[in-house]
């Protein structure tokens, strides 16, 4: 298994000489400034591969191994096939990285909204922060900050008269961070950021869009362009959707194991693949991770591996360390490793640490949501020691 790391680029807090030392070896990016529906060329791509790939005298080679992501537009997602123009262009872009010999991509479907969360520095038991989703939090902001129409309908009576309590408990700087968190779009996400107007704007466009019609558009996307990706040896890998499960009354997709076999039964081309990830996969109890992976595991080509805490009754829940909360990363890892031993050298499956606590010196530091240097390298040496100890190490 190789060793990846999320890079955000030139402008990150995190550098590539950094990225040396944590012991990371592949580096996982994407073109973050290029415009969404914009395609890649050649010659973007080149320049961002040349900057991560050219290694000073005396340092440790990086590869560029994955791309996360190129993001799909609206249209698609709203259109499917019919969004000829966006889905020429995302081939565009395809064909331009698979010049460059970087072998897989990374892309969600989520509508909307990317990955959510609700606190992005909740305060763990060790001093450490996470982020954090709350759904009485995502509940007052869904019902009495966007006002979304309907969204009442999709609540408890228990949940609304909760949710009004922690609206009315709630300071107007609270309320402006929550709407700054879920609207701004966080690093890393493939939706661009809005404003209240323009959210209630985009979900209004998805009326009459259910998991069904959702479903068929990607199945649409993926058969126009599937034939390009296997034609050039390039893996295309869905991020599950998080949390897996509907929010803002839109419908979520790839948040269980039917939702991965419905996609690869339709379009069942090899290049039809998974990012398997146990943060969001592990947020919902019934989904069995390490039963996922041996189902899917030659389908899965990258990993984020990372774990969840679920609170209460499971609909809020936290980052937590590594090898603590809700998943089973031993379990997890010797899947993967089973596969793993079943390939060839150059398509062994590229896993990262995802996420971290933000701790230590990062505490006083600017740091990426989500993507703080050190708990990162914890969660990375930690994966490494379980690799280490079942006898496949880590390259």
């Amino acid at each position: 298994m190789r060793q990846g790391w999320r890079w955000f680029g030139p402008e990150a807090p995190v550098t590539l000489d950094e990225v040396r030392q944590t012991g990371a070896t592949n580096i996982v990016s994407s073109l973050h400034q290029v415009p969404i529906g914009r395609a890649w060329t050649e010659t973007e791509v080149r320049e961002r591969q040349s900057l991560i790939e050219t290694t000073p005298a005396g340092r440790s080679a990086l590869t560029w191994s994955v791309i996360e992501s190129i993001p799909i537009p609206d249209a698609v997602k709203r259109k499917g096939g019919e969004a000829k123009a966006e889905i020429e262009s995302w081939i565009a872009s395809l064909e331009s990285v698979a010049a460059c010999g970087i072998g897989i991509i990374c892309y969600n479907f989520m509508p909307v909204v990317d990955w959510t969360r609700t606190e992005l520095d909740f305060v763990t038991p060790t001093g450490a922060t996470a982020m954090r989703f709350d759904h009485e939090r995502f509940a007052a902001f869904d019902l009495f900050v966007l006002q979304r129409p309907g969204a009442e309908k999709e609540y408890s009576q228990a949940d609304r008269e909760r949710a009004r309590v922690v609206f009315d408990e709630m300071s107007e700087a609270e309320i402006a961070e929550i709407t700054r968190i879920i609207t701004s779009a966080l690093p890393g996400s493939t939706t661009e950021p809005l404003t209240i107007p323009q959210f209630r704007e985009k979900l209004v466009a998805y009326d009459g869009i259910d998991a069904k019609k959702l479903r068929q558009h990607l199945v649409e996307f993926l058969e126009a362009v599937t034939p390009a990706a296997e034609a050039r040896g390039v893996k295309l890998t869905l991020h599950p959707d998080d949390p897996p499960r509907s929010l803002f009354g839109l419908p979520r997709i790839a948040s269980t194991a039917d939702d991965y076999a419905a996609l690869f039964d339709a379009v069942p081309s090899a290049a039809n693949g998974m990012c398997y990830c146990t943060g969001s996969l592990g947020v919902r109890a019934g989904n069995d991770l390490p039963a996922i992976a041996r189902r899917f595991a030659s389908r899965i080509h990258f990993a984020h591996l990372r774990a969840t805490t679920r609170e209460g009754d499971g609909r809020t829940f936290h980052e937590s360390a590594h090898l603590e909360g809700d998943v089973d990363m031993v379990a997890v890892l010797k899947e993967l490793v089973a596969e793993d031993r079943r390939r060839g050298p150059e398509d062994t499956i590229v896993f990262r640490s995802d996420h971290g606590h933000r701790m230590l010196d990062d505490l006083e530091k600017t740091v990426t949501p989500g993507y703080p240097a050190i708990g990162r390298l914890r969660g990375l040496a930690e994966l490494r020691g379980i690799l280490h100890a079942l006898g496949a190490v880590p390259t």
